[in-house]
């Protein structure tokens, strides 16, 4: 192969790697703003029910997200991460820069937007080279929760925390019985424990009842008798100092969950109280540990980043590109 080729696919791997580490450094006080979607991730998160093979398609490069299996390999752009990438991502630049075919890649699609099964270094370099499409073969899986190309995890989980309030909401009319619209998780899935723990209070309350007791009473009940008393308590031990990240709703879990394995554990004589308390020795002093070990990390490094941000970063060329197939 010419001389001039591989010295070229080279300067462009410095290019791409020189992109990274500048996404990196720009992104420092919030890496998750720089890190390639997991596919295997978002489908925990979203948990599509079917799959669809769609065949050959010509797919937008910006609509693609996420990996498979190397999304530790590049960032959110599609730059690489590291040094041994250089091999595999100059052989495929050669080959484009040679105009050699490549067989197109293989990608997920979820929620309308892509993750890729096969052909990473393909669509790094496509980026690299500002290609705009690229032929790839598509599976699609069913999702309720549209995905846009800009969302990092976090995002992807704060919608999907959205979708199950609002289905939440609407299934037990939860804001119009008891005016509490602020019924908020940090986390998804919780919404169905709280419907779970309805169902159950219900269910004892059905045991002093000769008729069976409405949804609605038994909603009411548990938000005055069980809930409500919980939150007033894990106000007034402080808790959300100790868990700022957590909502009330978050604790309100623990809580009722750590209670109740004291109660099986120890006896039914524990109160909630109780259970605040003990919750609390056994795992605010980790929390708070995590904080200032944080703290102490980032006053060794912020040093480093101010010198870094100094730095201007290499300017981008203005280059039309052909598109890679």
């Amino acid at each position: 192969m010419n001389n001039v080729v591989k010295i070229r696919a080279a300067e462009d791997f410095s290019r791409a790697r020189a992109q990274a580490m500048i996404s990196r450094i720009q992104n420092f006080m919030n890496v998750d703003r720089d890190k390639l979607l997991s596919f295997n991730s978002v489908k925990e998160i979203l948990k599509p029910k079917t799959e669809v093979y769609l065949g050959m398609r010509e797919v937008e490069i910006k609509l693609i997200v996420g990996s498979e299996g190397r999304y530790l390999d590049f960032n959110k752009f599609f730059f690489p991460r590291s040094e041994f990438l250089r091999n595999r991502w100059q052989r495929v630049d050669e080959a484009h820069l040679t105009n050699i075919t490549l067989p197109p890649i293989l990608l997920y699609e979820i929620g309308g937007v892509y993750f890729v099964r096969d052909g990473n270094h393909r669509v790094s370099v496509a980026k690299a080279k500002g290609a705009e499409y690229i032929d790839a073969e598509v599976i699609s899986l069913s999702s309720e929760i549209p995905i846009e190309p800009s969302m990092s995890h976090v995002d992807l989980r704060e919608a999907v925390i959205g979708y199950e309030k609002q289905l939440f909401y609407e299934k037990t009319g939860f804001g119009g019985l008891t005016g509490d619209y602020a019924l908020d998780f940090s986390r998804t899935g919780r919404y169905d424990v709280i419907y779970n723990h309805i169902l159950v209070h219900k269910y004892y309350m059905n045991q002093k009842q000769k008729h069976e007791i409405d949804f609605n009473d038994a909603l009411l009940s548990w938000y005055n008798n069980v809930y409500s008393p919980i939150i007033e308590i894990i106000q007034e031990e402080n808790m959300p100092s100790v868990f700022p990240k957590r909502t009330y709703a978050d604790m309100y879990v623990w809580i009722a969950k750590h209670w109740d394995n004291l109660k099986r554990n120890y006896g039914a004589d524990f109160s909630i109280a109780e259970a605040v308390k003990d919750f609390l020795d056994k795992h605010g002093g980790k929390n708070k540990k995590k904080r200032r070990n944080f703290f102490n990390f980032f006053c060794r490094i912020a040093p480093v980043f101010n010198k870094q941000q100094k730095t201007k970063p290499q300017k981008k060329q203005d280059k039309k590109v052909e598109v890679l197939r």
